[in-house]
């Protein structure tokens, strides 16, 4: 199993972006980025805006490869400007969609199914920089369920697949 690192965690009790993306951007709260998220079985994490949402359990949780993220102008590209929950390096994750896969971070593998790509949408453009939705075209992170309990920590972590899609 290739050894992969949990860049950033994101953990918000509210949607992040209003109104229009021409209306410019809102301040983003830096304390929704935290250290560990606790992830529950067919529910989300735990103080996450999606968590047991009935309209979001096949989708609760977004996962985005820190290598697909567009670097302009200053400033460090994150979660807080993608709207996504973890921010992974050292693993094509748009590759495994279909998949059933796993993150351990030491305490147990959280189990997760890979259901669709997290589409960029123009906020990207704002939250980004000029150009930031067209290059995450097919690499915009994928959209998650739960499978199993677990924790996620920003640190190393082991990632695997339990089940790839019949090709």
């Amino acid at each position: 199993m290739p050894p992969v690192e949990i860049v950033q965690l994101l953990v918000s009790p509210a949607h992040r972006f209003e109104g229009r993306p021409g209306d410019g951007l809102t301040e983003l709260p830096p304390e929704d980025l935290v250290k560990s998220a606790e992830v529950r079985s067919g529910l989300g994490i735990v103080g996450d805006r999606y968590f047991n949402h009935p309209a979001h359990r096949n989708a609760s949780i977004t996962l985005m490869a820190v290598e697909r993220l567009p670097q302009q102008g200053p400033g460090e590209a994150g979660l807080l400007r993608t709207r996504r929950n973890v921010l992974l390096r050292g693993v094509d994750i748009d590759a495994y969609i279909g998949s059933t896969v796993f993150i351990d971070c030491g305490t147990g593998p959280a189990d997760l199914e890979v259901r669709s790509a997290a589409r960029p949408c123009a906020w990207m453009d704002t939250t980004l920089g000029p150009g930031a939705q067209r290059a995450l075209r097919g690499g915009g992170g994928v959209r998650c369920r739960p499978l199993t309990d677990g924790i996620l920590t920003v640190g190393p972590a082991v990632f695997g697949v339990r089940e790839a899609p019949e090709t």
